[in-house]
């Protein structure tokens, strides 16, 4: 009955489908009688989209309050927008002043005023005398002597790091901290929050917190100060009882296991420290720990008297915030009064203009300089990127450059002509000289200097010369990264 009373009118079915098929077309009709049905312009198409609410809207209704002259919505996309200008403002702006220095060469490292003229900017222009420091190699050579001086410690432990990472390493200095704090030593760790805070598992901060252990993340990730999430602390220091210190290059992650002696075991060098200088140590975590928990720590069981210990002359070297960085111009004056050797050793190493310039002019004079760098192991591939640009003017100027080949080497040492010596925590690249918060041991001593240059030298046995022909063949990967981290040299 339904086909039929269908047949009987088929404009009718017509209809129906054309209604069923444009819901919304308008019923009127024109004078002259016929349906009109109104064709969207392409302009209109806008309007019919700011007309239908969003899904957000639709979920959130008070998105779309009007709030003066925007809505809610409008207003958070403004406030998004200023925030990540905030961030990228203190990702690349916030840094300390690193002004334009190329010295002449006036005096030698053996002139009596080389020691205060280089280090002028750090604030203390006078060495301190009577101490000893002990080089200790990689993994294996480090890590039993910080532990045993853990064990040993009486009342007080201050460590604070850039990398600590659980793992192996992570667990055998979480045991012994814990272990000295229930038997009622102050233990007090403070770590990156970005060096650390990554491969640092919730379960371990707990570990060391339920143990007794005052734990504080350095500028943590999560904190609303914006402008603190580039500027990291790359210290490395341990101090036992205001007595014994430690610091250097190691990280403590399961890569500094070992002695070198595989890919995965990286190269490094580390100082054990006794005498007055360890009260610098002391005064540079102390700086950290009161910035990060605002607990002052002064009192004899941190700043004991200390009696000499040895017979070295000694600087511990400091940057901080907002100020003149201080260990690029102390290298800068040492380059500039060299006469015979410098040996640099460096994990990461982006040399700037005026870095190139004092390495070349010091050929020029008869100064041999060497550079021993990463090879093929290189955690860091960006930042050698941002780097090789600069080697073509090096070996033009007569730098000799070697790569270091077994495993990634981590050393950050400088020596100039046997007398005067670097080991630290800081990089030859902007971060280090702008951005991050390091220190550093300088070291005026002879005997020393000797035990430094031999260990340069053991590292040479294991690395191949880079020439000018080898950076004339880097393939076309190789420029096309060096120009794509261009921009970001400042981060690197």
């Amino acid at each position: 009955m339904k086909a039929h009373a269908t047949s009987r009118h088929p404009h009718l079915h017509l209809r129906e489908r054309a209604k069923a098929k444009n819901p919304l077309r308008s019923p009127e009709r024109t004078k002259g009688g016929r349906a009109h049905q109104e064709v969207p312009r392409p302009g209109d198409q806008g309007s019919a989209a700011r007309a239908r609410p969003s899904a957000a809207g639709a979920r959130h209704p008070w998105l779309n309050h009007k709030w003066g002259r925007l809505r809610v919505r409008d207003w958070l996309m403004v406030a998004g927008l200023f925030l990540l200008m905030l961030c990228i403002g203190g990702w690349f702006l916030v840094r300390r002043e690193v002004p334009e220095y190329r010295p002449t060469h006036q005096f030698s490292v053996r002139d009596p005023a080389f020691f205060s003229a280089a280090h002028a900017a750090s604030g203390d222009p006078v060495p301190i005398e009577g101490n000893r420091i002990t080089l200790l190699h990689n993994g294996i050579g480090t890590f039993p002597q910080m532990l045993q001086s853990i064990a040993a410690a009486r009342q007080t432990i201050n460590f604070e790091a850039f990398i600590f990472h659980s793992g192996q390493v992570g667990d055998q200095f979480i045991e012994a901290l814990v272990a000295r704090a229930s038997a009622g030593v102050e233990v007090r760790v403070l770590l990156d929050g970005i060096g650390s805070g990554r491969a640092l598992k919730n379960s371990d901060v707990r570990r060391l917190k339920d143990g007794g252990c005052k734990f504080a993340y350095y500028h943590p990730t999560r904190a609303l100060r914006l402008d603190r999430l580039n500027r990291r602390t790359h210290r490395r220091v341990l101090v036992i009882d205001g007595r014994v210190g430690f610091t250097g290059g190691l990280g403590f992650a399961d890569e500094w296991q070992g002695n070198a002696d595989a890919a995965d075991h990286w190269r490094d060098l580390h100082a054990k420290v006794e005498g007055p200088a360890v009260a610098k140590l002391q005064a540079a975590f102390q700086q950290h720990w009161l910035a990060a928990t605002e607990e002052m720590l002064a009192s004899p069981a941190h700043f004991p008297p200390l009696p000499p210990a040895g017979k070295l002359k000694t600087q511990v070297v400091s940057s901080t915030e907002f100020s003149v960085a201080a260990l690029p111009l102390i290298q800068a004056v040492a380059i500039a009064s060299a006469e015979k050797t410098i040996n640099i050793t460096n994990p990461y190493c982006t040399p700037t203009d005026d870095q190139v310039h004092l390495l070349t002019e010091a050929v020029k004079r008869g100064v041999r300089v060497r550079m021993i760098l990463p090879g093929k192991h290189n955690d860091q591939p960006w930042t050698k990127a941002a780097g090789r640009g600069g080697y073509g003017d090096l070996l033009k100027g007569g730098v000799e450059i070697f790569e270091y080949n077994p495993t990634m080497i981590h050393s950050k040492t400088m020596v100039i002509d046997g007398l005067f010596s670097i080991i630290g925590s800081s990089n030859l690249d902007a971060r280090s000289a702008a951005i991050n918060e390091e220190i550093d041991l300088t070291v005026y001593d002879e005997d020393f200097a000797k035990q430094m240059e031999g260990v340069f030298e053991e590292d040479m046995k294991h690395s191949r010369p880079y020439k000018i022909e080898d950076f004339n063949r880097r393939g076309l990967w190789e420029r096309f990264s060096e120009w794509l981290v261009i921009p970001f040299q400042s981060q690197l």
